[in-house]
């Protein structure tokens, strides 16, 4: 079970900020207890403990801003165009932080590609990282948001404008194309999210 390195009070206060509904313990050992998603968290008097199948979806919540993630982000189509999904994993010293997949309708590879990485970035926003270090498998994409392959199509360009927007958030980040093996998290979960479409 993951343990939440932070005072329970000041934890409490983050969780409240968030919208989620904190609760008193329910023994005499629990200070409160909160659930959000598949997440539920129990303080105690020196740590705040999470447990639950995706303890994620309160630790993003939990954990201290800043520091630096590896964000690992994959898109695929079925048909290019066809049904399509994305995936992302966020991964910290302390392991896989956060991920996420869904489908996201018809459309091209390359626009899942764009659509993986925009959420990745999202989500590392959203966790308060001041660092990113964004890793795919498109070799285009990583080269199109680089400067180093121009877009041509005006869909691609507007992603990419989007993909820098958020980019820019951070104090620094890089953008790696990486063989699909190093990938292997962010695609299982896009490829996960096409078959229980």
């Amino acid at each position: 079970m993951p343990t939440a390195d932070c005072d329970p009070d000041e934890a409490r206060r983050r969780l409240e900020e968030a919208g989620v509904d904190v609760e008193e313990g329910n023994t005499e050992y629990e200070r409160w207890r909160a659930a959000r998603g598949e997440a539920n968290a129990v303080a105690y008097d020196d740590k705040v403990v999470v447990q639950g199948a995706r303890p994620t979806d309160l630790l993003a919540i939990l954990r201290e801003s800043g520091g630096r993630a590896h964000v690992y982000f994959d898109g695929a189509s079925r048909g290019n165009p066809g049904p399509a999904a994305v995936g992302w994993a966020i991964v910290t010293s302390e392991g896989i932080v956060g991920e996420g997949s869904e489908t996201i309708g018809e459309t091209t590879n390359n626009r899942a590609e764009y659509e993986a990485l925009i959420r990745a970035l999202e989500a590392a926003a959203e966790f308060g990282f001041d660092e990113v270090d964004a890793r795919g498998d498109s070799e285009l994409i990583v080269k199109q948001v680089r400067g180093e392959y121009d877009a041509n199509s005006p869909e691609l360009r507007e992603r990419r404008v989007r993909v820098r927007e958020l980019l820019e958030r951070f104090d620094r980040w890089t953008l790696e194309h990486v063989p699909r093996e190093i990938n292997d998290r962010a695609d299982s979960l896009a490829n996960e999210a096409l078959d229980h479409a």
